[in-house]
């Protein structure tokens, strides 16, 4: 749903009594976040653009893309380059402590999952990888996808892939399943490892998943194996303002 104009009712709610004495930035993600609270805005929606709040507020462009650009960050909502600005889900929780299916996750949370192959091929390992440079040697199998909420990318997922473990990998149609699903059955899961850093993804991903080179973003650098050796290291990129991680541990 677009909600298109600024009503003269919310340019009214800027201006009136209420607004109070803050910086006009601040003023104008209140008046973004009491809509989105009250229901008005609704996920998904599609705020007026910043041309048209710049018309209705009378304020500066600098004023308007400040107060956007904090409420992404804050995660209220979600800005794609040459589209426009939408209200967010909420966060999209991945699990931090154990390897989950990540349609799984999204249908959980009563959402679609699909899935874009950008490709999947074999090429030689690099010495420069990491992930892969110290069990690895000759040749393997690189995919790179992006996996959707519903309309929305929520994951880069680069992953090498070892041919002696799961020879078939470039064969699967990974739009009808994922690889994580895949791995799982061909070559069960005998341990893994990751570590999860915060980073400015590369231009390529920042295309992918459709955000602005400056939106910070949560990487999660994953190696799997099984009984008989290294199955996959894979590098998942995340938009900080859509995705956040969870995870428990103990006993109850």
């Amino acid at each position: 749903m677009r909600i298109g104009a600024v009503d003269a009712e919310l340019a009214a709610l800027y201006h009136g009594p209420r607004a109070g004495s803050a910086p006009a930035y601040e003023r104008v993600k209140h008046l973004i976040v009491s809509q989105i609270n009250a229901g008005r805005w609704q996920e998904g929606d599609q705020l007026p653009s910043e041309n048209q709040l710049v018309d209705a507020l009378g304020l500066s462009r600098m004023t308007i893309n400040r107060a956007l650009r904090e409420l992404a960050a804050d995660g209220m909502v979600v800005r794609l380059m040459g589209v426009g600005t939408f209200v967010a889900a909420r966060k999209s929780a991945s699990s931090l402590f154990e390897v989950r299916n990540i349609a799984d996750e999204i249908h959980q949370r009563g959402h679609r999952h699909r899935t874009e192959v950008v490709y999947v091929r074999e090429e030689d390992v690099d010495p420069a990888n990491s992930l892969i440079r110290e069990s690895l040697r000759g040749k393997v199998f690189h995919s790179l996808m992006v996996h959707f909420e519903d309309e929305t990318p929520i994951q880069v997922e680069d992953r090498f892939v070892n041919p002696a473990e799961v020879p078939r990998y470039p064969d699967q149609d990974f739009t009808r399943q994922t690889p994580n699903h895949y791995l799982g059955v061909e070559a069960p899961l005998a341990r893994g490892e990751h570590v999860v850093e915060a980073i400015l993804a590369a231009p390529d991903e920042c295309r992918l998943l459709h955000i602005e080179r400056s939106e910070p973003c949560l990487v999660i650098r994953r190696r799997t194996w099984s009984s008989r050796g290294l199955v996959s290291a894979a590098r998942l990129v995340h938009p900080g303002s859509r995705s956040r991680l969870e995870g428990a541990f103990g006993t109850r």
